[in-house]
């Protein structure tokens, strides 16, 4: 949830990040009004208890002549404070509606629009130029036994696979790097539960305009999970943490689920999106004062490892109406893939603000002891879709890849995949 000061004192800035989303800008000033009616109605509750005990007092003095109409006079007050107390509950179940339905308040210089208004920060490394025809991961894959598609849609339905042989030994190897340059970088391991409790996945921002996207077991309540951004956010819910000694940094590697509802006839073929990966993904907590300068490393870790499996690839600063609802900025890393003649995304980092933090009741002392909402952010190290890159964009005239340095000690020292 933003921050209720940001929007009493500045609700043009508000407004201004929703036209910026392309998103209504009503929600504002519905939050703005329920925000309103709570402090009046808590106003008036708490007059009322002062009025009670005022006059709870004063019977307790009163003389016989008197008291009874003090008495009468106590319960109109009772009836009163119970009303209002009422009113009050009613009022504050309107405001944390409203104020659930306003996204997170978008960064100064994200730029404003959609999907395709992002700008680009930089490009990293020549797409090859070849005198052969780029075959696309699945024909590459498939020849090589790296993955079998069929038998995963006859087994568990369409975008599902089977990672074979030496396929499952890469992805082990791409993610055990990532887990290595993680822990080295300082970041806590984790392997986390997939399914979590619906005020987690609500906590996150998942259950919003992202709700179709989430697979929900009903009999026992609780949520697959899209990524471990998901119980790593919930991880440390409702605790003061101590942040003195600078960011907590965690690492999760988990397998993600994805309903992928409304791409039908969008990437359908291979493995680019489908309804379950494994991925590592960075995680911090951190004080906001420290955050955009976090974001910025966690997309330097995300480069290192794109250098690591050697693709050319560029960074973009995604537009606002792309965002979600809980980051204020995010990076995306894309990778060419020749097949298409396109940049496609492999990463992501997002910096949330405290938006995660207050739905989730996490915070830290600042330096004089007061408890404060912390930061959170994201970022992607690897998932099962970076094998599509590396397969790609290390593809010979033969049919046969190249296995990136970084990887080989993860496929029996092999430099190269053949049919």
């Amino acid at each position: 949830m933003i921050d209720l000061k940001v929007l009493r004192e500045s609700p043009e800035t508000v407004r201004a990040s929703q036209r910026a989303r392309g998103e209504d800008i009503e929600v504002v000033d519905a939050l703005l009004a329920a925000d309103e009616r709570r402090r009046a109605a808590v106003a008036r509750a708490d007059s009322l208890r002062g009025e009670q005990k005022s006059l709870g007092k004063q019977v307790g003095k009163a003389r016989d002549g008197e008291r009874d109409e003090l008495l009468a006079r106590a319960k109109q007050l009772a009836a009163d404070v119970k009303a209002a107390e009422g009113e009050q509950a009613v009022a504050e179940e309107a405001l944390v509606a409203a104020h659930r339905a306003v996204p997170n308040v978008i960064i100064d210089g994200v730029p404003a629009g959609g999907e395709q208004d992002f700008a680009v920060r930089e490009h990293v490394g020549q797409p090859s130029t070849s005198d052969f025809a780029p075959r696309d991961h699945l024909e590459l894959g498939t020849a090589l036994g790296l993955l079998d598609t069929e038998r995963g849609a006859k087994v568990s339905g369409s975008r599902f696979y089977f990672l074979t042989g030496l396929g499952a030994q890469l992805q082990l190897g791409l993610l055990q790097v990532a887990v290595n340059q993680a822990v080295a970088a300082g970041f806590t391991l984790m392997i986390p539960p997939v399914l979590v409790r619906p005020e987690i996945m609500e906590g996150t921002g998942f259950l919003g305009e992202h709700a179709t996207e989430v697979y929900r077991l009903r009999d026992d309540d609780l949520y697959l999970v899209g990524t471990s951004e998901v119980p790593l956010a919930g991880y440390h819910s409702d605790e003061i943490l101590d942040l003195s000694a600078g960011p907590r940094r965690y690492a999760g590697w988990s397998s993600c689920f994805r309903r992928e509802a409304g791409s039908h006839g969008k990437d359908v073929r291979g493995i680019i999106r489908v309804h379950q990966f494994d991925k590592v993904e960075m995680f911090t907590y951190c004080r906001p004062s420290e955050a955009a300068d976090e974001h910025d490393r966690l997309l330097g870790w995300e480069e290192q490892m794109l250098a690591a499996v050697e693709v050319p690839y560029r960074v973009i600063d995604v537009a606002a109406g792309d965002l979600g609802t809980s980051a204020a900025r995010k990076f995306d890393c894309e990778a060419w893939f020749p097949s298409q003649q396109a940049y496609r995304e492999l990463t992501s980092t997002s910096n949330c603000t405290t938006f995660q933090a207050r739905r989730l009741n996490i915070r830290y002392r600042d330096d004089d002891g007061r408890p404060r909402i912390a930061a959170t952010l994201n970022g992607t190290l690897a998932t099962t879709r970076w094998l599509v890159a590396i397969l790609e964009n290390h593809q010979q005239a033969d049919g046969s890849v190249r296995v990136p340095e970084a990887l080989r000690p993860y496929v029996g020292g092999r430099e190269l995949l053949t049919p």
